[in-house]
């Protein structure tokens, strides 16, 4: 008769090591599984910005904003002009800024060089960056996706 008592609780034992064991793997497995397939996240789209005033930039002065998710520059060239552009690199995506000093737009991560005009003139970047339109309402500069 002993041994018909000591099988079921074995049995109990087994079945509470082993769903132990398996709620153990899932608490670790689960945040590991949600870190590797992260949420779908939509992109922002945004199709017109402020990107400031045109009183904030003097000629030949540059200014990095957000366009989206996106970092974007306006530059207003030594004849007063506005520019706007996104503000990636074409060559590994790091960050333009405009140099006052050369009169043009650089990269620094591999020494690439664009014109006022956003064509790729000097280094390995191998197009020209996405031009912005730029429009003067009052005081303020209104960037927007060109038409294509």
């Amino acid at each position: 008769m002993a041994s018909e008592e000591q099988l079921p609780r074995r049995n109990f034992l087994n079945w509470a090591l082993g769903g132990g064991i398996i709620a153990f793997a899932a608490l670790v497995a689960y945040p590991v599984v949600r870190f590797l397939i992260p949420p779908k996240v939509k992109e922002v789209s945004v199709s017109n910005v402020i990107a400031g005033k045109a009183s904030e930039l003097s000629p030949n002065q540059g200014k990095i904003f957000r366009f989206g998710n996106k970092p974007a520059i306006l530059i207003r060239t030594p004849d007063g002009e506005f520019h706007a552009f996104i503000a990636i690199c074409t060559h590994l995506d790091c960050t333009v800024q405009y140099r006052e000093d050369m009169k043009l737009i650089w990269c620094a991560c591999h020494n690439g060089r664009y014109d006022l005009n956003g064509i790729n003139i000097a280094g390995p970047p191998p197009r020209p960056l996405t031009p912005l339109t730029v429009n003067k309402v009052g005081d303020e500069i209104h960037v927007s996706l060109q038409a294509i």
